[in-house]
């Protein structure tokens, strides 16, 4: 009977608690899985990945590398600016985790790595940028090798990985207008520049903009 009685007073608890609530009460009962998750990957994302949209259908996650004990997991909207609340609101919810730092959207990464989708790699070396005014915002066009009709799909989505990448997921959502995709070879008046120097080149332009 006790035991009858206690589980079923912890269902009662997870139906009545707040959604985030009940993620980070999930998150805490499989905590030690998640942060050796490499153990049994696809089971733990499996399960990790239903939980996250039991919060919000376009939540998803990324985890950092362990390092001093510890290790990143990083809520994302996934680019939807319409789920931004709900990661904000996911992340404030998060207990004291001893192993884990909590961090909203995907941040900006000092070093490029090569990214691909669906069998296709497109180096960093291999794209380019413009940026320009779009109205109170900055449009970019990247130009990137390899790029036709065929691919289109395919590099747009490796493009916005980049873009993710280098400005991280929130100023990409908020401060970048139009985004379009060209050849490498296609010609244009603006000056063109590696994506490498995307980050500084994208905050001195918003920043005149300010001004």
């Amino acid at each position: 009977m006790l035991g009858a009685s206690c589980a079923q007073g912890s269902t009662e608890d997870m139906f009545w608690k707040p959604k985030e609530e009940n993620f980070w009460k999930w998150f805490q009962a499989n905590e030690s899985r998640l942060f050796d998750f490499e153990q049994d990957q696809d089971r733990v994302f499996g399960e990790l990945g239903p939980e996250m949209k039991k919060v919000h259908p376009d939540l998803t996650f990324e985890f950092g590398p362990k390092k001093d004990g510890r290790r990143e997991f990083v809520i994302s909207a996934d680019g939807n600016r319409n789920a931004f609340p709900a990661v904000v609101a996911l992340a404030d919810k998060a207990p004291e985790l001893q192993r884990w730092e909590i961090i909203k959207f995907r941040q900006r990464r000092g070093r490029l790595p090569d990214l691909g989708y669906e069998g296709t790699r497109v180096k960093s070396e291999d794209i380019e940028f413009t940026i320009e005014p779009d109205r109170d915002k900055a449009g970019i066009t990247l130009f990137i090798k390899g790029y036709d009709e065929t691919s289109h799909q395919r590099l747009v989505t490796i493009g916005f990985l980049y873009l993710d990448s280098t400005l991280g997921e929130y100023d990409v959502e908020t401060k970048v207008g139009f985004v379009n995709f060209k050849a490498a070879n296609e010609q244009t008046t603006l000056v063109k520049r590696p994506i490498s120097e995307l980050p500084k080149v994208f905050d001195d332009f918003v920043a005149s903009r300010l001004n």
